[in-house]
């Protein structure tokens, strides 16, 4: 029976001039179904509505008791089932639904607890957006963390962009907002407008876990569809569980899937099915193991690489959805192909719509900038002493590797986290507690992301991006290490290119810049890279970096490659390294592919794909990378000839003979000791005409002598080709 009781519509009660100033803190204690003293009332919120229906076994009208759009029914007896369903019309259109201030709760409070805690792994399944049935009703749950926020609302084309309509539920003191959305399907776009408590400050957000975006300049999250992705790299996930990586090869080829190769102009791009079809062939036939993918995470800006990151659970709209990358990474796996990601937990950009001040307080960051803001890329530094913002990053790992498999995480910029005082004067840093410039919290933080990938997730990898002499980054955390599986060699690279880059007349004076990395090389599991910070901002190519005239240019980078892919560590090379890319890396324009109609740079491709697939198919080049007896000096002193020998060995002792010559003048009669007498046949020669060298060598191979020479018992005596490596095997 219906309450015909005449009310005031002058007096306007507290909650209702909340609702109306969009200031409303906990909408469902006004708005849905209440008990009355007289019965019950039923309140609905559309403004855009010019009538309202409630079914009651008909269709029943509510009276609009504020012209801004509150529609009220007043019943009496017992409260009517839930949830609510309703019937408005908006624009002479009629449309059904469901209030959404009659749903309960979804979110548990165990949730609640263990994301307060930084505990809750998978709080992408929490936070965020989700289409979800909940009491029976389809429709999509909203979630977002806004501790210091007076009210929170969700925002879309659903609910005209009007923050008034659809304030959310506080979920006590967590800080948690939530509300479910019935009949709303995927593909919709939204954001979150959130009032701060104290200024009163409004601010418009994009969703920190939404896992879809529009694509930029659009800066909307998209609700995604559940992942129902059909797996079908079984085979390949149960082996990686059971690899030994410490002594599998791994060869890392580091690629912007946005300039890889360029559909049309500089705003275009290959999305993810496109780019599998192309590149995983082009990986295979090169004999790559890994792909590096850098930052495939949501960014408004090209210029950043991916870097300065807003969505960081969004693959980036610019190659394709969710499904797409899952796909992409499913195909990988299929033809052999591991999968690494550039992750970037030390930093984030301070654009307004996304993390920066997210509910107008420093919530992921820290208030004082001598924690909080990034000298070097006028970015801002994440609070790894708050237990949500560690548990937000630690959820984002586990979220990479469970939902989209892939095979590990390529940190960033991890020496910028471990120092309190990185790229800072005396007075612009805080020292921690012990007064030291270690940063202690972030330490926490690193070694609980590398033991929470190492623990759930057998077999995947963590490689640090480390510059400086922070001692067992890659060594157990039960140890005092950092626990990272690997550690990029900076010192080997800058080393390496320091003297590639002098002309050959003068590398006699700098010959320990080759030797030196073997006082600590096994000090750290290393990783030897040429990534891409090394062919950007007037660093030159690779190829440009090198001396002399064309010739001798395109041999220092074979012999380049050569020297990298014996000595031990792991290897990287970014795209376009491998022909001999002859201009910077320009995010904008894709790799000219056509400069492989030069013979020099087919033949420095050539080398590559030989080299790799050398590397892959023996075990002495990679079983012992991280162990000393997996190599030894023949004679590191010749500075005078600027010649380097040595020999790698496996675990069964099979060996290999390295000899470098990084001089452009040929080496005749050259001896160099053997570890045994016999047949040393030359594997391989940098300087092969197939690879566009001068095709001087040791034909087939040389046989030993029994004449001692460099501590060993035998010698070979050999013709040294210029500014090349050879390999021989026994």
């Amino acid at each position: 029976m219906r309450d015909r009781t005449v009310k005031n519509k002058n007096s306007i009660p507290p909650s209702l001039q909340a609702l109306l100033d969009a200031r409303l803190h906990d909408p469902f204690d006004y708005l849905g179904l209440h008990s009355h003293p007289r019965g019950w009332v039923l309140r609905v919120f559309l403004p855009y509505a010019s009538k309202v229906e409630y079914w009651a076994d008909q269709w029943v009208p509510l009276d609009k008791t504020h012209t801004h759009g509150l529609f009220e029914f007043q019943g009496t007896g017992s409260l009517p089932p839930l949830p609510c369903r309703l019937r408005h019309e908006e624009d002479g259109q009629s449309a059904e639904t469901w209030d959404p201030y009659s749903f309960s709760p979804l979110i548990s409070d165990h949730d609640l607890h263990l994301f307060n805690e930084g505990r809750l792994l998978r709080m992408y399944d929490m936070l965020g957006s989700h289409a979800v049935t909940h009491q029976g009703i389809s429709g999509v749950r909203f979630a977002v963390w806004a501790p210091n926020a007076e009210r929170v609302s969700v925002l879309g084309s659903f609910n005209h962009w009007d923050g008034r309509q659809h304030p959310m539920r506080a979920r006590g003191s967590s800080g948690v907002w939530e509300l479910f959305l019935p009949l709303l399907t995927p593909g919709a776009l939204y954001r979150f407008e959130i009032r701060n408590r104290q200024s009163g400050q409004i601010l418009i957000k994009t969703d920190p876990c939404g896992q879809s975006f529009e694509r930029r300049p659009g800066t909307a999250a998209r609700i995604s569809p559940p992942n129902t992705f059909p797996w079908s790299d079984a085979l390949w996930m149960q082996a990686r569980a059971h690899q030994d990586w410490l002594h599998a090869p791994m060869n890392i080829y580091e690629v912007h899937p946005g300039s890889w190769r360029k559909p049309g102009g500089d705003d275009t791009f290959h999305d993810f099915n496109t780019l599998a079809d192309m590149l995983i062939p082009y990986l295979r036939e090169m004999g790559y193991t890994h792909l590096e993918l850098m930052p495939v995470s949501e960014h408004p800006l090209d210029e950043s690489w991916g870097y300065q990151t807003t969505g960081y659970f969004g693959v980036t709209s610019r190659y394709g959805t969710p499904e797409d990358f899952r796909a992409f990474v499913n195909r990988c796996h299929r033809a052999g192909i591991g999968v690494l990601l550039d992750w970037v937990p030390g930093h984030f950009p301070r654009d307004d719509f996304a993390l920066a001040r997210f509910d107008g307080s420093a919530l992921y960051e820290h208030e004082d900038p001598r924690l909080g803001a990034h000298q070097d890329w006028g970015t801002l530094i994440f609070n790894y002493g708050r237990n949500e913002v560690q548990g937000f990053l630690l959820s984002n790992a586990h979220y990479w590797l469970a939902e989209f498999h892939v095979d590990g995480l390529r940190v960033d910029a991890v020496a910028s986290m471990l120092y309190l005082d990185y790229s800072r004067k005396a007075g612009e840093w805080i020292p921690n507690i012990h007064g030291g410039r270690e940063n202690l919290e972030a330490l926490a933080f690193l070694r609980a992301v590398n033991w929470m990938v190492h623990e759930q997730f057998p077999g995947a990898v963590t490689i640090a991006e480390e510059s400086t002499s922070w001692p067992m980054v890659s060594r157990p955390i039960y140890l005092g290490g950092l626990g990272f599986s690997m550690k990029w060699n900076m010192g080997w690279m800058n080393d390496t290119l320091r003297y590639f880059s002098r002309d050959p007349v003068y590398r006699r004076h700098h010959h320990q810049d080759l030797t030196f990395g073997q006082l600590y090389a096994y000090t750290e599991n290393f990783l030897l890279p040429f990534s891409h910070d090394e062919v950007v901002h007037g660093k030159k190519s690779l190829l440009d970096k090198m001396p002399g005239d064309t010739w001798q240019r395109f041999a220092n980078v074979r012999l380049l490659f050569t020297y990298q892919m014996c000595f031990p560590g792991k290897k990287l090379n970014f795209m376009g390294n491998e022909f001999g890319h002859g201009l910077e890396w320009q995010v904008k324009q894709g790799l000219d592919w056509s400069l492989l109609d030069i013979h020099w740079h087919q033949g420095l491709q050539r080398l590559s794909r030989d080299l790799n697939w050398l590397y892959r198919d023996h075990p002495a080049l990679h079983e012992l990378d991280f162990e000393a007896a997996g190599f030894y000096w023949i004679d590191c002193d010749d500075a005078d000839h600027s010649v380097l020998s040595f020999v790698r060995k496996d675990r069964n002792g099979a060996c290999l003979l390295v000899v470098l010559n990084f001089t452009p003048v040929p080496r005749f009669g050259y001896r160099v000791g053997a570890p045994t007498r016999g047949y040393w046949r030359e594997r391989f020669n940098s300087d092969s005409g197939f690879y566009a060298g001068s095709n001087l060598g040791n034909g087939a191979g040389v046989e030993a002598t029994d004449i001692p020479w460099n501590q060993q018992p035998h010698s070979l005596v050999l013709t040294l080709p210029p500014l090349a490596g050879i390999i021989l095997e026994r």
